[in-house]
Parts: structure tokens; C-alpha cells; sequence
């Protein structure tokens, strides 16, 4: 196969850094840029391996740093660009709008601009189910396709919204080679612990009260990680521009049933469950049928939830150096010690 070079941008984040590794070991002719701001939810000890690849490159910037980002693709000329780089945490897009509004409008412009000064062959946006709002639990029968209008509910939906705007606006106006991904919930390795899958575990592991929102009837349709690396991997080689794709994996699952399978895996009591003021604006359901890029690009989820959320729960037991140091604020220092004397 082609040698190829990606920029990642994000890629020291949950779902960036599982692209990453499943990339580096896919492709192993590749070469792995990766851009990342390192904000709370950079974690840069979560790319200790793959900084031991000579294919692969780490970059401390801001996607929203013009010069920053035209330097790497300078010195990259990437064929590819796959962006994960985003403010994704609902409930603190309550608190800051603002900077999810700047970073996940503002950051994709300046990346699309450096793609259309360096003719990069394909710019990748990685999206969220939650651009098109949510269904009603009573109408299980109803599910969001790629044709269903954007309906944002935070202001952190709405800034994935508006991205995925422009980035089609790009294509239009110039002929920018794009496409997109709307994804639902991932969870797997290397999750940030403020996130539903991995709090409600870490706080099960320290026998701590495991806040659950209103009802706790919430639903989600969980994808593995993995899978979902494997449908971005089949978008950005397709010949498919112009296209939006969503990526479920049929898995849908109300908050409280998770938090529940979670404390029977660990051996914990359900007293532990304490529900907690409902978020502003929370969304009821998400599902997305994920026909057409089964249809077009033969993607399928692999991995049933029961099983993976038996595998994740077997990485956080395995890995607690990993969260523990997130939770301490440690591993924010990671970046010093790496870099710091360079």
C-alpha cells in the first residue's frame, strides 16, 4: 500500500489516541502526525507507545494557532487530515460556551485553510450524533439518519453543528476534498474519567457514591472505539468526498442499566447509585441507523456491548496507574517531563 502521512489532531485524547494506535498497526508505512492543545482532556502519557514508533510525531498546538498548524503541514505536507480536536464535555460547554464555540467552529477553519494552501487529499471530520437532538422514548422505532435536519440541544452540539456547516460549506465553495463522521457514544480505553463509562467505574472500584442524572433513563447507543477507528479508517480511503456518514452501533442502553451491569461486573451493591440534579437540556435518546455506510463502505460494529463493556472494565482494572494519575492532576505534568528540558 501507498506510504501515507495523517495529521490527527486531538490525538491525545480518548477516541484520537485509539486512532492512533489502531493506524501506527494497521499501517505501518505510515507516518502519524499528531496535533494536540493538551487541554484537561489531553492526556500525552496515553501516547507513551506510540512515541517509541519512528512513523510517529507529536506536535503541542492549538488548532486554533494559525501558524502553529501551517508550520506542521510545512514540514508534514500531509495527505490526509482527521480531525478529533474538539471541546466535547456537555456539561462544561454549559458552563464555557464560549471556548467550545472558538475551538469547534474556528479550529476546523484554520485547518481547512492550511488543507487547501498544502492540497491535502482528504479532510476528515470527526462529529457527533448529537447534532441532530434526540428522539422520544416512547418511539423506539424512530432513528437519526445522515437526511435528518441538525437540531442541537447544548452549546457544545450546536459548535459540532455549525463545524459541520462550514466543513461542507468548504466543499461547495471550494471544492475542499471533506468528509464526515456523526458518531454515537464511544467508550473503550483510554476514556476520560469525568465520562459516564469510566466514572461510574473508577468511583464503583473506590466504593464511592456513582452520581446518575435525573431518572437515569436516558438512552445512548454505545460504539466500541475500535469500531468506530475501523469505520474513520475505511472513510478517509474510500472514494467518497462530499459524503456524511453516521456511525452507530446499535447498542442502545439507558444510563442506569450501564451503571447497574457496571457494579454487578465489579461485585458492587446497587445502593451505591445516587441520582443527582438532571443536566440542563438533556437529551433523551440518541440512535443513528448506520445503513449507509454499511451500504456503501461495508462497515459493520463488531464488538456487542456486553462484551466490550467487560473489556473496558478489564482496562481500567489493568490500567489504574493510567486514571489514577488523572485523577491526582499529574498527568497534566507529563508534557513537562517529556519536553520540559528539550
Amino acid at each position: 500500500m501507498d506510504k501515507k502521512t495523517i495529521i490527527v489532531t486531538g490525538g491525545a485524547g480518548f477516541i484520537g489516541s485509539n486512532f492512533v494506535y489502531y493506524m501506527l498497526d494497521k499501517y505501518p508505512n505510515y507516518r502519524i502526525a499528531c496535533l494536540d492543545a493538551l487541554t484537561y482532556a489531553g492526556n500525552l502519557s496515553t501516547l507513551k507507545k506510540a512515541m517509541e514508533n519512528p512513523n510517529f510525531r507529536f506536535v503541542k498546538a492549538d488548532i486554533r494557532d494559525k501558524d502553529a498548524v501551517e508550520q506542521l503541514f510545512e514540514e508534514e505536507h500531509p495527505d490526509i487530515v482527521v480531525n478529533f480536536a474538539a471541546e466535547s464535555h456537555v456539561d462544561r460547554s454549559i458552563r464555557d460556551p464560549k471556548l467550545f464555540l472558538e475551538t469547534n467552529i474556528l479550529g476546523p477553519e484554520v485547518l481547512m485553510d492550511a488543507c487547501r494552501k498544502y492540497g491535502v487529499k482528504r479532510y476528515h471530520q470527526v462529529s457527533t450524533d448529537e447534532v441532530y437532538g434526540d428522539l422520544p422514548l416512547d418511539r423506539p422505532d424512530l432513528f437519526f439518519t445522515e437526511k435528518t435536519p441538525l437540531h442541537a440541544s447544548s452549546p457544545y452540539s450546536a459548535s459540532k453543528a455549525s463545524a459541520d456547516l462550514v466543513v461542507m460549506a468548504y466543499h461547495r465553495t471550494y471544492g475542499l476534498p471533506v468528509t464526515i463522521s456523526r458518531c454515537s457514544n464511544n467508550y473503550g480505553p483510554y476514556h476520560f474519567p469525568e465520562k459516564l463509562i469510566p466514572l461510574m467505574i473508577i468511583n464503583a472500584l473506590n466504593d464511592k457514591p456513582l452520581p446518575v442524572y435525573g431518572d437515569g433513563l436516558n438512552v445512548r447507543d454505545w460504539l466500541y472505539v475500535e469500531d468506530h477507528c475501523k469505520a474513520i479508517d475505511m472513510i478517509i480511503h474510500a472514494d467518497c468526498v462530499g459524503e456524511v456518514y453516521n456511525v452507530g452501533g446499535h447498542n442502545e442502553k439507558s444510563n442506569i442499566e450501564i451503571v447497574k451491569l457496571i457494579l454487578k461486573e465489579l461485585g458492587k451493591p446497587e445502593s451505591l447509585i445516587e441520582f443527582v440534579e438532571d443536566r440542563k437540556g438533556h437529551d433523551r435518546r440518541y440512535a443513528i441507523d448506520p445503513t449507509k455506510i454499511r451500504e456503501q463502505l461495508g462497515w459493520e460494529p463488531e464488538t456487542k456491548f456486553e462484551n466490550g463493556i467487560v473489556k473496558t472494565i478489564k482496562w481500567y482494572l489493568d490500567h489504574k496507574d493510567w486514571w489514577e494519575e488523572i485523577i491526582s492532576g499529574d498527568y497534566k505534568n507529563y508534557y513537562e517531563k517529556m519536553y520540559g528540558d528539550k
